[in-house]
């Protein structure tokens, strides 16, 4: 017989939402089981039973946003630290980028929720995904996420001579961090001294610390590809809404 689950857990499960929204329209009664209003938090369902929401809920996913910026250096990603600025201070109607086709207007309420979907480090620069989305946040950086994100990395070679081919091979399959095996990258020379890094995974300097482990030092970082949305020519400091058509 199948275990029961918490609703809210199931409903991410099933791409509805995120569990926080889940619980939030749990409590305004907009979640249905098997055709009953549910509003106690906390309640199970068994996998069997449908679970349907509410228009409201619905209506109300379908005007949040994701927000694509192209990060410069000496922001972070998420909450403000060490006197530094988070990305989210340059989501503002000056920093749009002017060839932006989406037809959204900006609004101030839009930056309610609005949250970091994966890190880029503070001296790192390029596509920083912001959404008040909770379904493109789990996407993105879920436990079981698959989507690729794709770095241009200007290395400095730090031993006589240059990059062996057994190290370049470690990069791609063989290294570890903080005691666990990386998951396989593909990584390789873009010109004599720029490297290509595709990760499904994004532990904390993660490529910085997989070159200083084969002995290359970053002297630069940018992130150009989330899955299939690419950076492409937003200007630096500049922000743009994901396309209609646009998936990850």
């Amino acid at each position: 017989m199948s275990e029961p689950l918490r609703l809210s857990k199931r409903m991410s499960e099933l791409g509805l939402c995120s569990r926080r929204e889940a619980d939030e329209w749990i409590a305004r009664g907009w979640v249905r089981v098997d055709g009953q209003i549910v509003s106690e938090l906390g309640s199970k369902v068994l996998p069997h039973q449908k679970i349907t929401v509410e228009r409201q809920a619905s209506a109300e996913q379908a005007r949040r946003v994701t927000i694509l910026l192209n990060k410069p250096v000496g922001y972070v990603s998420g909450q403000a630290e060490d006197g530094y600025q988070p990305a989210v201070v340059l989501i503002k109607p000056e920093n749009r980028w002017k060839e932006d086709r989406a037809a959204q207007q900006f609004q101030p309420g839009q930056l309610r929720s609005l949250v970091p979907a994966g890190r880029l480090d503070i001296d790192s620069v390029g596509l920083l995904v912001l959404t008040q989305d909770g379904r493109i946040a789990k996407q993105l950086i879920g436990e079981d996420t698959s989507v690729e994100k794709e770095y241009l990395v200007r290395v400095q070679y730090t031993r006589s001579g240059r990059l062996p081919d057994s190290e370049l091979k470690r990069l791609n399959f063989g290294l570890s961090l903080d005691g666990k095996a990386l998951l396989p990258a593909k990584v390789r020379w873009q010109n004599e001294d720029q490297l290509s890094f595709i990760l499904r995974e994004g532990k904390k300097r993660q490529i910085r610390r997989m070159c200083e482990a084969v002995g290359l030092k970053v002297l630069g970082l940018k992130r150009v590809r989330i899955g299939r949305v690419k950076l492409g020519n937003l200007p630096e400091g500049q922000w743009r809404y994901i396309g209609a058509d646009e998936r990850f």
